[in-house]
């Protein structure tokens, strides 16, 4: 098992009440929150061993506002990996997807960053609005993976940073 240290740098990217917040936490201390002020945008670090390497995986969860572009345009140039998140039960918040990806054209032209595309709150079947189907053909047209997880039952919480590091 090797010593070394790797670093790797995700952004969390969605439309506000999606449950990037509720993912981050859950990822970094295996909790979920259930009420939490919104945020305005929180760093958090991790060291966790990936296939015998330490890596410290540091993942800015964003606020999930458009207004601040410019901040927005500095994440989406900084960042190692990209985290899409919508909610599975808001057909807006899903809507948002295309934009934030068509962001990565303009800011980052040469060069495409790891990204996965992440539908949250599976757990709320039956408030469902977006299909697996329209979701996996958005994740196709981008040409990345898609999954989908429950933060509030720690479904796939995991699997998205293995997904967004095995692409790096």
């Amino acid at each position: 098992m090797s010593n070394s240290i790797g670093q790797l740098h995700i952004c969390m990217l969605g439309s506000g009440n999606v449950g990037k917040s509720a993912l981050t936490l859950q990822f970094m201390y295996d909790e979920f929150v259930e009420d939490y002020e919104p945020t305005k945008s929180d760093s958090y670090v991790k060291r966790i061993n990936l296939y015998g390497t330490n890596v410290d995986v540091s993942i800015l969860d964003t606020a999930g506002q458009e207004s601040f572009a410019g901040v927005i345009d500095t994440n989406y140039r900084s960042g190692d990996g990209f985290i899409i998140v919508f909610s599975l039960t808001d057909m807006e918040s899903f809507k948002a997807v295309d934009s934030l990806l068509e962001r990565f054209l303009i800011v980052r032209p040469s060069a495409c960053p790891p990204r996965v595309l992440v539908g949250n709150k599976a757990d709320l079947t039956d408030e469902r609005q977006v299909s697996p189907e329209l979701a996996l053909r958005t994740a196709r047209q981008w040409n990345i993976p898609y999954m989908e997880t429950s933060a509030k039952e720690n479904v796939n919480v995991q699997e998205i940073l293995l997904n967004c590091y095995n692409q790096h």
